[in-house]
């Protein structure tokens, strides 16, 4: 009953959940071109993992993985279906995962094994997957209900269905850590606990194995995803998309909302997007975003791209940028590999190589 009055309080004053403001990007997040201007490596089909073993790069492109070997990417597997996720195992092989809806380990001691549910109810939507040990895989779910290329839909849904789960070999199904997220997008292990991005809270949080969960990072400037470690210390997190007020604004107007989901092609909605610019039917143009020409320094970005460097306790330290007259928007993936930090930003379709030297 008590929540039940702070919401309505909150949707009165425009504050809490209702509230419309986000975060500026500074300090830690003052933009800068460091995205926008690295090394392409290459631009893929429908790229959408990274994973390293540290010595080799793996990439998900559509239903095949491959390696970097040589300067250039060759095929290593092939699947029946689309890549979701892939992670790396320490003792070999890899972790897959199937058209989200099925996880199985290629090659290693455990070449073949596969898992299509978690605490009774089958996978839907595996967005991320994390070695926590030899035996222990780390996985999160965005959504019960779509699929992971319908992520934009959850959002509009105010979808809160994710979960993060975890597998290990010898069982035949997974455990469910926790389920009720905000579309859990990326995961890692974290001393004796793990983290979760909980991407539509835009956060970042710990889940502990004696219930005491705890916000690590929240009130990001944009929509938080996979997370790796940095060989130094501290985390790489990506966030895919970045924030902006008239989102924010269109979430919580549930009657526009719905009526723009039913009548409005998902491409034009008013929603973040992993890349931006090339179709004029596309909302955000025109004067509101350029003056006679001129890109605003203030628009609002559609699409971004920004890579965000953690310490050890989850506190922004440094940050990589893609700004809005960018295009290398759509930061899903980063990871380090032999002195550089290898990033997938979808909206391009590229894998960037950025010496860490330079970060």
């Amino acid at each position: 009953m008590i929540e039940t009055l702070a919401g309505w309080r909150d949707k009165l004053l425009g504050r809490g959940e209702a509230a419309i403001t986000i975060p500026t990007l500074d300090g830690a997040l003052k933009p800068n071109r460091l995205l926008e201007d690295a090394e392409v490596l290459a631009t893929l089909e429908a790229p959408e993992d990274l994973a390293t073993d540290g010595k080799d790069l793996f990439v998900a492109d559509g239903n095949r993985i491959l390696r970097l070997a040589a300067g250039r990417l060759v095929e290593e597997a092939r699947f029946d279906a689309g890549i979701t996720a892939v992670a790396c195992l320490p003792f070999g092989g890899l972790a897959v995962a199937l058209d989200g809806t099925r996880i199985r380990l290629v090659g290693g001691a455990h070449d073949g094994t596969e898992w299509k549910s978690a605490s009774g109810s089958a996978l839907r939507s595996v967005n991320a997957i994390t070695a926590a040990s030899r035996d222990r895989l780390l996985v999160t779910e965005g959504s019960a209900s779509q699929p992971c290329q319908n992520w934009c839909h959850d959002l509009m849904e105010r979808g809160k269905s994710g979960r993060i789960m975890e597998f290990r070999t010898g069982q035949k199904e997974g455990t469910e850590l926790r389920r009720g997220l905000r579309f859990a997008f990326g995961c890692c292990v974290a001393g004796e606990s793990e983290w979760v991005s909980e991407t539509w809270a835009h956060r970042l949080m710990r889940i502990d194995r004696s219930g005491n969960d705890k916000v690590v990072v929240d009130w990001l400037p944009g929509y938080p995803g996979r997370i790796t470690a940095a060989s130094s210390g501290g985390y790489w997190l990506c966030a895919f998309a970045g924030r902006t007020q008239l989102v924010e604004f269109v979430l919580r107007e549930k009657a526009f909302r719905k009526r723009m989901m039913k009548e409005v092609d998902p491409r034009y909605w008013i929603a973040p997007a992993l890349g931006s610019g090339d179709d004029f039917l596309e909302p955000l143009q025109g004067a509101g975003v350029k003056m006679r020409g001129v890109l605003k320094p203030y628009a609002p970005p559609r699409s971004y791209g920004l890579v965000i460097r953690l310490d050890q306790t989850g506190t922004p330290i440094s940050s990589l940028h893609s700004r809005l007259d960018g295009k290398n928007h759509g930061a899903v993936a980063a990871v380090e590999c032999r002195g550089n930090l290898f990033v997938l930003v979808k909206g391009p379709r590229r894998i960037l190589q950025i010496p860490l030297s330079a970060t």
